[in-house]
Parts: C-alpha cells; structure tokens; sequence
C-alpha cells in the first residue's frame, strides 16, 4: 500500500477522497484494463465491499473521478477578451484531462451528463455564446475545439510519448537513410514540445474563429445595408 494512503487509513474511516486518491494511484500504475475493484480495495487496505458502500459498482466510481476532475476545471469569467477566456478554458480541460495520464483515454470518450459534468459543459458553450456566435455555430465551433482537444489530450498520454507501437521497428541506421523527414521533425515530437504545439494550433484555431465570426457579421452588416438602399 502506498505510504501516503497508510497514513490517511490510519487516521480514520475510509472517505470518498481517499477512495478516489487511491483510483487515481492504481489507474496510473495498472492501466484502465489493469484496474479493478479488488486491487483498489488492496491498495486500501480494506475489503470490496467497504468501497462499494461508497460507489455501488466501478462505473459510478469512474463518473465520480470524472466529476472531480471537471470541478477542477477553471472557466474564466467576463473581465477577460473573448479570446483570452476560450483560450484559457481549452488550456484549462487540457491540464485537467492530463494530469492523470492513463485515466486521460476514458475521460475523452465519456459523455458527460452528469450534474457537474453538464455544469461545466454548459459554461463552456457559453463562452463560445459570448463571442457572439448564435446558437447552431457556437454548438459547432464548441465541438470542433472539442475534436482538437481531445487529440491533443490522447497523442500526449497515449501517443508519441510512449514510443514506438508496431512490431516491426527500423533501426537507426536506417530512419537515418530512408526517413529522414520522420527524424528531423521526431525531436519535435517529445513531450518537451507539447506545450508549444498545442498553443501554436490552438491560435490557429482561435484565428478561424474570429474570421468566421468577423465574416458573419459583416455579410449581415452588408445584406442589412443592401436592404436600407433598395428601400
């Protein structure tokens, strides 16, 4: 059992957090094929049962870890630029999402319909509200951020940061001779370069945004003054 989750057992009864602190640990050392209740009530130090008394089966622990991650999740509020906010929001479920790796795959592909879940959905599209989007491209613009993000989240815990994954390697000799394109843009690949790649296609989304925004209004603007002269 880890030493930090000895000293909270010892100081009492087993909690909600302690019950998620431990998840966390077992999910980065086992993998979400690996995890299981049984070896999460090991690491405890307690019988199954104790943690189902808490969450009546895994599936209710897991919306659990995910609600906690959303409620760490900072949304900016309305003294900031449009830009800035949805800036910060995007880095902001960046950081949440990443900050337990091997748990990152799943919190990408769960539908958050959970109360605090849908809390934190519903700020977020209004922030895309707030740029003055209307509804129908605001929902879009909100999923299309969505589709660069959790990408983004999945290459950077699961991706080139593990290494190699076919079962036929190329030594070096020959990545050297036959791909040198690959090695070249390789030593940008590490995780040492995730913060920059991610900020350079997020201003360029960002960019795309506001030019599709700008557009809008000024085919609006123009229709409205077409209008104003016929009359």
């Amino acid at each position: 059992m880890d030493s930090s989750i000895k000293k909270k057992r010892a100081r009492g009864r087993l909690s909600r957090e302690m019950i998620e602190d431990a998840a966390f640990e077992v999910i980065e050392r086992e993998g979400l094929s690996g995890f299981s209740m049984r070896k999460l009530a090991a690491a405890l130090g307690c019988e199954a049962m104790s943690i189902y008394h808490h969450y009546p089966s895994q599936a209710h622990l897991y919306e659990a870890l995910v609600d906690r991650q959303m409620n760490a999740l900072v949304i900016p509020g309305d003294g900031l630029p449009w830009r800035e906010r949805v800036r910060i929001g995007m880095q902001e479920f960046r950081r949440v999402a990443t900050e337990h790796p091997a748990f990152a795959p799943f919190i990408v592909v769960y539908r958050m319909n959970s109360p605090p879940c849908l809390a934190k959905l519903n700020s977020i599209i209004g922030l895309f509200e707030a740029g003055g989007f209307g509804p129908e491209l605001s929902a879009r613009l909100f999923r299309a951020a969505g589709y660069y993000l959790m990408g983004a989240i999945l290459d950077e815990t699961a991706g080139y940061a593990k290494g190699p994954s076919a079962v036929t390697t190329v030594s070096s000799e020959e990545m050297a001779r036959d791909f040198p394109s690959v090695v070249a843009a390789g030593a940008h690949f590490g995780t040492t370069g995730f913060d920059k790649t991610f900020d350079l296609g997020l201003e360029m989304l960002l960019d795309e945004m506001e030019r599709i925004r700008d557009g809008a209004r000024a085919a609006t603007a123009k229709a409205g003054s077409d209008r104003g002269h016929s009359n």
